[in-house]
């Protein structure tokens, strides 16, 4: 009897060695590697079998014309994907466990299936009777839309070529396998063949294609690394799981841009979208609290106004505390040694806590400003005007240096009525200023303390 030849693989980037280590080689992680069966050069053959040969074709022989896309019916979706769905595209969703990845993708069946679009939602990790029970929780009208509860790659391809879809779900890459590969479904090379398989059927047929991928405990998707180069674009659901704002960003995306974010609250009846996330995330905002700054950030092409909050409170240890949620833990100790450097803040001796309200996650530099006027109201104990806007990049000099778009930031801050804004004084020059709003240009973080901190 013939014994299979065995391989250990490595669970995070996929690294293959013939004995087993502790450490991987690839990505440095330990006890990650993990025997698996290798895969015989029959199988692999047999994988690629029934292929169709392609002919190498000038560039401008290729027709530029452009794919339409499917509408979602699901504005913040459609935004992050870049005006729609593209038929032929795979498309990678991941996220933490009870986020909403599968709610989003079965409401975004039902608003294509109501369209008259063919869409097979496919899943291995729920029955049909249990998918069906979770769309009248969520009082969704039942469409004429395929669910099938299967794991074997092979079998969801016959389904595929009888139904012939539009839209095909794939609910999780982590739970399918296929036959000829002789490994556990879930493992590097499972997840790289079935990827593998899915895109040569996508590309093939012209079906839209989503795929679920879990993430392990750093946040990234499980599996082999290429598993995000493969595919045409990555969308991650984030979110608190106590809270109920959802945020979609797109990682990658090879169809549109990969600065946008699409905004949702998780309600009863399932995902809701978030029209006007600025208003939201201010809704509970305090007045007339230290600490508290009102700052317009930019989610790709979306201005976002959000409350940043600092406390600074004297420290009972011997090194004082740090923590930052929502804006990144470097910036904010370099800010604070601005502070204590050029205008004279002893905070060597406070711990420091600064907080993005509402769940959200600032990483451009144009915040800045809003958190050392966050901390120096804070540490002051001066609560700044409830009325302002404050935006600015901080050099280590002490200088508030000139950010991008700047007139959708303004006109945000005036469309839900704040009566200022503070900017970089190089900004100033040619702007368009909305009638109702002040602007006020600062130089230096020292000019912008004494404006906005009232004596």
């Amino acid at each position: 009897m013939s014994k299979y030849k065995t391989k250990y693989a490595c669970q995070e980037c996929g690294y293959e060695s013939p004995k087993w280590m502790g450490k991987c080689p690839g990505c440095n992680k330990w006890n990650t590697m993990v025997e698996e069966v290798a895969v015989k050069s029959s199988h692999r053959y047999e994988l690629t079998v029934g292929r169709q040969r392609t002919e190498a074709m000038p560039l401008t022989q290729v027709a530029s014309e452009e794919e339409p896309r499917m509408d979602t019916r699901l504005g913040e979706l459609n935004r992050v994907l870049g005006g729609g769905l593209v038929p032929g595209s795979l498309i990678l969703v991941g996220g933490d466990p009870g986020i909403g990845k599968s709610t989003l993708l079965l409401q975004t069946s039902f608003a294509l299936a109501h369209q008259g679009l063919k869409v097979l939602y496919v899943s291995g990790e729920e029955s049909a009777k249990q998918i069906k029970l979770r769309a009248d929780r969520l009082g969704m009208n039942t469409p004429p839309m395929y669910v099938l509860a299967e794991n074997d790659l092979e079998l969801i391809e016959q389904h595929i070529n009888h139904i012939d879809p539009h839209v095909l779900i794939i609910d999780s890459i982590q739970t399918v396998f296929h036959p000829a590969v002789q490994s556990a479904a879930g493992s590097v090379a499972q997840v790289r063949e079935a990827t593998a398989q899915l895109m040569r059927i996508a590309k093939g047929k012209g079906i839209a294609t989503f795929i679920v991928g879990h993430v392990t405990k750093e946040g990234s998707i499980a599996g082999p690394r290429m598993l995000e180069h493969m595919v045409d674009a990555v969308l991650y659901f984030e979110g608190e799981r106590h809270n109920t704002f959802r945020i979609l960003r797109a990682v990658k995306n090879r169809f549109g841009s990969t600065n946008e974010i699409g905004i949702f609250e998780m309600k009863d009846r399932g995902l809701a979208e978030v029209g006007n996330p600025s208003e939201t995330f201010l809704a509970e905002r305090p007045i007339g609290v230290a600490g508290s700054t009102v700052v317009a950030s930019m989610e790709g092409t979306r201005p976002v106004l959000v409350e940043l909050q600092a406390l600074v409170a004297p420290t009972s240890f011997v090194t004082p505390r740090r923590m930052a949620t929502g804006v990144d833990h470097q910036r904010v100790a370099m800010i604070m040694a601005v502070l204590e450097k050029r205008m004279g803040l002893m905070l060597q001796n406070q711990d420091a806590y600064v907080n993005v309200a509402g769940g959200v996650r600032l990483d451009e530099p144009a915040v800045d400003l809003a958190i050392a006027v966050s901390i120096a109201s804070s540490f002051r104990d001066q609560p700044t005007n409830p009325h302002d806007v404050v935006i600015g990049e901080v050099g280590l000099t002490g200088e508030v240096r000139g950010v991008s778009r700047i007139e959708q930031r303004v006109r945000e801050a005036h469309k839900l009525g704040f009566k200022r804004v503070i900017i970089p004084e190089k900004n100033i020059r040619g702007l368009e200023v909305p009638t109702g709003i002040d602007v006020i240009g600062i130089s230096n973080i020292a000019d912008a303390l004494d404006e906005v901190l009232r004596g």
